[in-house]
């Protein structure tokens, strides 16, 4: 009997083994690898993003304003090219220090600064 019943333990134990695996994305199912979104944003910077596409409405008086690039940070512009926008943190009361920076009307060109405007990186167009 013991024979007969360890087969049957091996085929259920597998197929709770396979239940209890991921059940792969529909680019996975069809052969493809799905595709992986490294950008280093944090997901409140992917929101501000969709609200500038959008064009609002916006959670802060100062979104929308000119940036001035005293700095020179960025690539030398026109007076009113630049235009600076909150990335809220979590657990913030003020604005905190990250903006997202876009150039252009309508913008064409993405900057992000996690340290208010110390360093910034260009939000590449994959991600916009």
């Amino acid at each position: 009997m013991s024979t007969r019943i360890l087969p049957f333990l091996l085929c259920v134990l597998t197929f709770v083994a396979g239940c209890s695996a991921e059940i792969p994305s529909t680019a996975q199912s069809r052969g493809r690898a799905a595709p992986q979104v490294d950008h280093g944003l944090p997901p409140e910077a992917i929101e501000t993003l969709a609200l500038i596409r959008r064009g609002g409405p916006f959670p802060y008086r100062k979104d929308g304003t000119v940036f001035h690039n005293r700095e020179k940070h960025l690539p030398q512009q026109p007076r009113g090219f630049y235009r600076e926008y909150t990335v809220p943190t979590p657990g913030a009361d003020t604005r905190g220090a990250r903006r997202i920076v876009a150039g252009g009307r309508p913008p064409d060109v993405f900057y992000y600064t996690a340290d208010h405007y110390r360093s910034f990186r260009r939000i590449p167009d994959s991600v916009r």
